[in-house]
C-alpha cells in the first residue's frame, strides 16, 4: 500500500466528502494536524462533525474551519479558547456534544479497538448522563458511553517510518493515538520520515497498521498562551 504523499492536499485526495465525521488529534495547539486542517479548509467540504478535545483558537487549528463555516457539530471536552466557537454555539449555528475528557479519549480508543460501548462513572448525576443507559456494578451506578468510529482521522506525529509506525514527541502524544485508532482512514502528518527499520520497536507509540497515508511537512508550532516571568532586578 502506498502511504507516502507529497502534500496534505494529495494525502486527502479522494477521501474528503461533505457530512464526514472526522477525529482530530491534539490538545489546545499542541500536536494538532495543522497542515491537514488547512487542506480541509481549502478543499471546501462542509457540514463536518469533528471529534476533538477542543476547537483550536480563532485563527489557528480547527478555528480555521469554524471561520469558514465548514463545521456543523463539535464533539469536545473543552472549548474555552475560541470566541468564534462561542458565538456560533450561542447563536444556534453550531451543535455541541460535551464529553468529559477521559471519556472522550476512551470513546475513540474503544472505537479503534472494536468495542461498541463501555460503562463509566464519569458524568453520573449530571446532564452528561441524560438519555444514557444506567447500570449498577458492585453497588455503584455507571452510564453507557458509545465508542466512536470516524470516517477519517487526522493526526500529527514527530517521526514515522515508511510503513506508518509513529512516534509522538512529549505532550504531543495527547489525543493523537486514540484519534488515529478510531478512523476508518487515518492520515498522519509528521516532521520526519525515516526508512523502515530505523525506529526502535520499543519506542513506537502507534503501529503502522492504523495509518493509511503519510505526509511530511514544516509546522508552525504556535504557542497557545505565552506566559513569561518578569525579570528580577539585580
Amino acid at each position: 500500500m502506498k502511504k507516502l504523499y507529497g502534500s496534505a492536499a494529495e494525502a486527502l485526495d479522494g477521501v474528503l466528502k461533505d457530512g464526514m465525521l472526522i477525529a482530530a488529534g491534539g490538545f489546545g495547539l499542541c500536536g494538532i494536524p495543522e497542515l491537514l486542517i488547512a487542506a480541509i479548509r481549502d478543499a471546501g467540504v462542509k457540514e463536518l462533525t469533528f471529534v476533538s478535545n477542543n476547537a483550536g483558537v480563532d485563527d489557528f487549528g480547527l478555528g480555521l474551519l469554524l471561520q469558514t463555516r465548514q463545521v456543523k457539530k463539535m464533539i469536545s471536552s473543552y472549548v474555552g479558547e475560541n470566541a468564534e466557537f462561542m458565538r456560533q454555539y450561542l447563536s444556534g449555528e453550531l451543535e455541541l456534544e460535551f464529553t468529559p475528557q477521559g471519556t472522550l479519549a476512551e470513546r475513540m480508543r474503544a472505537g479503534g479497538a472494536g468495542i461498541p460501548g463501555f460503562y463509566t462513572k464519569t458524568g453520573v448525576g449530571t446532564v452528561i448522563a441524560e438519555g444514557k443507559d444506567h447500570k449498577d456494578f458492585d453497588g455503584e451506578t455507571y452510564i453507557l458511553e458509545r465508542g466512536i468510529v470516524a470516517d477519517l482521522s487526522i493526526v500529527k506525529a514527530w517521526k514515522a517510518d515508511t510503513t506508518g509506525n509513529l512516534i509522538f514527541r512529549k505532550t504531543a502524544r495527547n489525543f493523537n493515538p486514540p484519534a488515529a485508532m478510531c478512523g476508518r482512514i487515518c492520515v498522519a502528518e509528521v516532521e520526519e520520515i525515516v526508512p523502515t527499520g530505523s525506529l526502535d520497536p520499543d519506542q513506537i507509540h502507534l503501529p503502522g497498521i492504523f495509518v493509511h497515508r503519510l505526509v511530511q511537512g514544516t509546522h508552525e508550532k504556535r504557542i497557545e498562551q505565552r506566559t513569561t516571568r518578569k525579570k528580577e532586578a539585580v
